[in-house]
């Protein structure tokens, strides 16, 4: 069997872009004597089918050694891809390009991968916001819809004077001009308005069902391995929402079409009478510069049990235990949600979806890594197995 042949059955079984690279340079030192050397420019990629049922594959260095007198058996060639294949990531991510991810400072990020390593699983938890963090910015090319925006009272009118709120309100929200202090009091403005409306507008559960179902919103790839990757190996994630838990919670429902136990929800939530509908909120409102640990009280998991290692029902406590955080936000204000957390560590991970050029500069100054154009969750994932392999 030729290389030609090698390499058609990897391309057919859905061999990882890292596969058919090897595979390429394997034949290309076999090449005719004369035969002219094909040259690539730096960072293209070859342009090789990959089904689309394969998972995303992840470059590794390659150690090349000489060139081989005669053409390498099939058991080589088997040994070498076994060699390749990473150990501790439950699917390998994609290469993070200068283009999609900027760090800046790797000297920092490497010195508190290395402390959290140290620390262990036990004492690492990820706090998260939802829209635009774990969900994409962008939907089929179009700005997708936040858990707040999804919603459809059934009543146009109301529906008409939440979006005349928004169209105000957003573009102050992602402004990189407005100071802090100004923008955390439009954005307690907007929020009491749109829950005023949401209440008198008798919104119902009803409603929120129906509104998911036909809503703009997706989650990132590579979320559900971040979840299925954390949940296995017991580490919390408490995900913190300007919007609105009931929501939320449904999206999580009809999206991923399962539950993990390790998730909480730390949102706004909403108070139903007995026939479904809206008559109050609980608590202190939640926007997108105020979200803190300081609002557990009002979180509930996504799961019948919350996963507690050590068998308390305090989950309070436990979450607070964990020193080591992961981080992941989309806007400067979301660094404040571990304000509730003496920790130890911190990694921030920023997703700058709009707006780079004007933003780039502050995000750099706040996040330890900041993905750019509403990047996959990728990157995170490869960034949990790197602190917590397999074997650990």
């Amino acid at each position: 069997m030729n290389q030609y042949h090698v390499k058609l059955r990897c391309i057919r079984r859905g061999a990882s872009s890292t596969t058919l690279a090897l595979l390429g340079l394997l034949r290309s030192r076999h090449r005719a004597p004369n035969s002219p050397a094909k040259t690539l420019p730096r960072r293209t990629a070859l342009p090789l089918p990959v089904p689309a049922s394969a998972p995303p594959s992840r470059a590794f260095p390659l150690r090349l050694s000489p060139p081989l007198s005669s053409p390498p058996s099939r058991v080589s060639i088997r040994r070498r891809l076994l060699r390749l294949r990473p150990r501790s990531a439950p699917h390998s991510p994609p290469i993070m390009s200068s283009s999609e991810v900027v760090i800046p400072n790797p000297e920092s990020l490497e010195k508190k991968k290395g402390s959290m390593r140290n620390g262990g699983r036990s004492k690492l938890q990820v706090i998260a916001d939802f829209d635009g963090t774990l969900t994409r910015y962008w939907y089929n090319g179009s700005r997708g819809q936040t858990s707040h925006g999804l919603l459809q009272q059934g009543n146009p009118e109301y529906d008409a004077k939440r979006e005349a709120l928004f169209e105000y309100y957003h573009p102050l929200e992602i402004s990189p001009t407005i100071p802090i202090e100004e923008k955390t009091k439009l954005m307690e403005e907007w929020w009491e308005k749109t829950h005023g409306l949401l209440i008198e507008g008798g919104l119902t559960y009803d409603a929120i069902k129906k509104s998911v179902t036909e809503a703009t919103i997706s989650f990132r790839d590579g979320v559900v391995e971040l979840f299925e990757f954390l949940e296995e190996r017991d580490i919390p994630v408490l995900v913190f929402s300007a919007g609105l838990a009931d929501i939320i919670e449904e999206v999580f429902r009809q999206k991923l079409h399962r539950s993990f136990k390790n998730i909480k929800v730390v949102s706004n939530r909403m108070v139903f009478d007995e026939n479904g509908r809206l008559v109050a909120f609980k608590g202190k409102t939640i926007h997108v510069l105020n979200k803190n640990e300081h609002a557990l009280d009002m979180a509930a998991p996504v799961h019948d049990k919350f996963g507690d290692l050590n068998g308390s029902n305090d989950d309070t406590t436990l979450v607070k235990k964990r020193t080591n955080v992961i981080l992941l936000g989309d806007h400067i204000g979301d660094l404040g949600m571990s304000d509730g957390v003496n920790f130890e560590n911190r990694i921030a991970v920023g997703f700058l979806n709009s707006n780079v050029e004007k933003s780039l500069k502050d995000y750099c100054n706040t996040f330890d890594v900041v993905y750019l154009n509403d990047a996959s969750m990728w990157g995170v994932v490869e960034l949990v197995s790197e602190l917590c392999p397999l074997d650990d």
